[in-house]
């Protein structure tokens, strides 16, 4: 914990809050970090053939921006509405925490990537998105994101007719419980005895 008088606080850096609207992308100019206050984004990329690619997904508390990335051409989409504010910075003490966030989400998604087939890759992308972003709920964990099926392919390099097969054989088992506006209750009983 850092004390409020820490060198490596600017008191003097007046707090920039942008509010963006679902769908729109975050602005990108050089040298800035944005801190997600409040609302959820994925960062991606896209391949020659226009095939979008999902690098990650953050949400209240994270730090994105361009200069984490090496990766062209990069856009940051918000998935929700979302509230951002301008990362200081000069408060580097808390850079090695956002290398090691970013870090760690890149091998989760590699992880869930590396499965053999659609179905047990989107139970483990449902299962991951419920810790970050779920709330429970009477029967499970909802994942409050509105995420559309071919956003979801995107994040598995798969299709969207693939996906919503899937989500309906994973429904169909009892496994998920679809709500409107793209929302998903995972049944977390139900998956954890599906894994075994």
């Amino acid at each position: 914990m850092v004390s409020p008088s820490s060198p490596f606080i600017n008191h003097s850096h007046k707090t920039i809050t942008r509010y963006l609207k679902q769908r729109s992308f975050i602005p990108l100019p050089p040298n800035i970090l944005w801190k997600i206050e409040k609302g959820v984004v994925r960062n991606l990329t896209w391949h020659e053939d226009g095939t979008l690619v999902t690098l990650g997904i953050w949400g209240p508390g994270d730090v994105v921006g361009r200069s984490l990335s090496k990766i062209e051409p990069y856009e940051i989409e918000c998935l929700t509405k979302v509230e951002v504010s301008i990362f200081p910075v000069n408060e580097s003490y808390q850079l090695t925490e956002i290398l090691l966030a970013q870090i760690e989400q890149a091998e989760a998604l590699m992880m869930i990537r590396s499965y053999k087939t659609v179905e047990i890759m989107l139970i483990k992308l449902l299962s991951w998105l419920a810790k970050k972003f779920g709330r429970a709920v009477e029967n499970g964990q909802l994942i409050d994101l509105r995420l559309t099926h071919q956003d979801i392919a995107e994040m598995l390099n798969s299709t969207r007719v693939t996906i919503t097969r899937v989500l309906t054989n994973l429904e169909e088992r009892g496994l998920i419980h679809r709500l409107p506006l793209h929302r998903i209750v995972l049944k977390e009983e139900q998956i954890w005895h599906y894994e075994i």
